[in-house]
């Protein structure tokens, strides 16, 4: 068994304009997982970003989306982690994923950061890698020097519901994350991926 996860992070950037870009499918699974919660997300300044302590699938949780642009992720998260004495192996971090076709999503423990600006922020800001990661697969450009143009615009249609799609089957395994069955999460979760 591993750690019960107690903070949930959705990564992206802040604004009206990136709220529906690939780079915030960390924060459309947080909205996602609100939909079971009768509550909102409030901003704190002392966690730089938008928060909520909830009751979710039965398990008392910590909601967290950064008001830091995605390369200062991790300041909030820190500061988050630190107040609250959350463990990194408590923490599931919630992001876009290049790696994977739109409609894949892998839930991942520890690991490299793989490019990944809000991720590299969490490792230097928490000291740490130990942290559970869900990937939500938004495909890839083609051509690297395209990646940052492709992450700040917004899915076609096809993909955003394929995106959709699998935000929702990690929905359906939250509750197994927050009690800790992340093997038993992992393998529920990527059986359903096509």
């Amino acid at each position: 068994m591993s750690h019960p996860i107690k903070l949930i992070v959705g990564l992206g950037n802040p604004g009206q304009q990136y709220a529906h870009t690939r780079h915030n499918a960390g924060i459309w699974f947080v909205e996602q997982l609100l939909e079971a919660a009768p509550i909102t997300l409030r901003h704190e300044n002392k966690f730089k970003g938008l928060f909520a302590k909830t009751h979710l699938h039965g398990y008392d949780c910590l909601l967290l989306v950064p008001t830091t642009f995605m390369n200062l992720s991790g300041e909030s998260v820190a500061a988050v982690a630190q107040f609250y004495k959350i463990p990194p192996s408590s923490i599931l971090i919630a992001h876009d994923e290049l790696d994977l076709p739109p409609g894949e999503a892998r839930i991942k423990q520890g690991g490299g950061h793989g490019g990944h600006n809000g991720l590299r922020s969490i490792f230097s800001c928490l000291g740490h890698q130990d942290f559970l990661r869900l990937r939500l697969g938004i495909g890839h450009p083609g051509k690297n020097r395209s990646v940052s143009d492709y992450v700040l615009h917004r899915p076609s249609q096809h993909d955003e519901q394929l995106i959709d799609a699998a935000i929702g089957r990690a929905d359906g395994v939250a509750p197994l994350l927050l009690q800790g069955l992340v093997q038993k999460a992992m393998k529920d979760l990527h059986s359903d991926n096509h």
